[in-house]
């Protein structure tokens, strides 16, 4: 199998469209093209995981965290990212990220930790912005059902829990080909009307040239009208955080321990227990205190993430309880969905999850 092989399926489920402006996710070491056997899962890339994809005859190491975020302009080996780079070229081990496209997918890294503590009714705090689109096509009536099927295939029409969502119109459509055109209906010199059906259709900003593309294999006509148009809508199933409640009221206490216990970590943050019991749980994988106010405005009872400064905890304010378990903590089942989500696809590879502990932070 080609490394190609693995990012298409992984681009797939979390394009790279979705990552964040400032993320470099992708393939930061190696050619696409280059033959995998085993692949090495980790949160993060550091010399010591180069080592093990090597000790372990790994030609492909899948990190959540890309080892290199901005550009790198010497090769000197004078700080970890430049060595851990220098290492893997060497040894012919590939890198790829999937960091913040893999965060913002429904079924992402906040939908795996939501899932370990047991909420439910999961759905994205912060939806994205402009990341929906609207095709709308001219089809002949003899053709619109293979036009709207191959969209539908293509992913075009799905709406939350709804698929193959659609409307339709019928008209008169008028054209006049000219002496070089090979018209399907009709004749060159004369104008020809034709019944048609106008297909509107939603689609994510992500797929569109896989619809566009759906679109011209299935339509009968030379020249295809249609017409794109960017919508203001949020798309519910892409976005920042998520938020979710537990099945039964919990005593404030009992639900930070299980946090600690569930997340695997040696020390947990927090404010003020203004409330004693919470339900509405709002969460974010990783650096998450850019959404407490997303997470107060949905009456979220307490707001899980990492990485707060000492004054954002004045910002709870007696709103919400703010719960700060650690980066690494908040991340590292990370390692699990990668694999799993692989192991859908290629039932009988060997992907292996990393032995190596990188949490950057000790705990006394």
């Amino acid at each position: 199998m080609q490394i190609q092989d693995i990012i298409s399926y992984l681009e797939s489920i979390a394009p790279l469209s979705l990552q964040e402006s400032y993320d470099n996710s992708g393939l930061i070491v190696g050619n696409k093209n280059s033959t995998v056997s085993k692949v090495l899962i980790s949160l993060d890339v550091t010399e010591e995981v180069v080592q093990e994809a090597m000790d372990k005859s790994c030609e492909l190491i899948i990190a959540h965290h890309p080892i290199v975020f901005t550009g790198l302009k010497k090769f000197n080996g004078k700080n970890y990212v430049e060595r851990t780079v220098i290492k893997a070229i060497k040894n012919d081990v590939a890198i790829y990220a999937i960091h913040t496209n893999l965060d913002n997918v429904a079924q992402g890294v906040n939908h795996e930790i939501g899932k370990r503590l047991g909420l439910k009714n999961l759905q994205i705090l912060d939806p994205k912005p402009n990341s929906l689109k609207k095709l709308v096509s001219f089809v002949p009536l003899s053709h619109k059902d293979k036009v709207l099927n191959a969209l539908f295939s293509a992913g075009a029409g799905v709406l939350g829990n709804y698929s193959e969502a659609s409307f339709q119109s019928e008209g008169i459509g008028t054209f006049k080909a000219n002496s070089e055109a090979k018209p399907y209906v009709g004749n060159a010199g004369k104008r020809h009307e034709e019944k048609e059906a106008r297909v509107e259709v939603l689609m994510k900003s992500a797929i569109q040239g896989d619809v566009l593309m759906a679109l011209m294999n299935s339509h009968p006509y030379e020249e295809v009208a249609y017409e794109v148009y960017p919508i203001e809508n949020k798309d519910n199933s892409v976005g920042s955080g998520m938020v979710g409640e537990l099945e039964e009221e919990m005593d404030a206490m009992e639900f930070l321990q299980k946090i600690k216990n569930t997340m695997g970590a040696e020390s947990l943050r927090f404010t003020k227990l203004h409330k004693k019991k919470v339900k509405k749980i709002a969460w974010c994988g990783g650096s998450g205190s850019f959404l407490l106010s997303k997470a107060i405005a949905a009456k979220s009872d307490l707001f899980m993430s990492s990485d707060f400064k000492y004054h954002q905890f004045f910002d709870a304010d007696n709103q919400i309880i703010i719960a700060d378990i650690g980066h690494y903590e908040n991340e590292q089942y990370t390692i699990d969905l990668i694999a799993n989500e692989l192991k859908k696809k290629f039932s009988s590879f060997a992907f292996l999850l990393t032995d190596t502990n990188t949490n950057p932070i000790n705990y006394l």
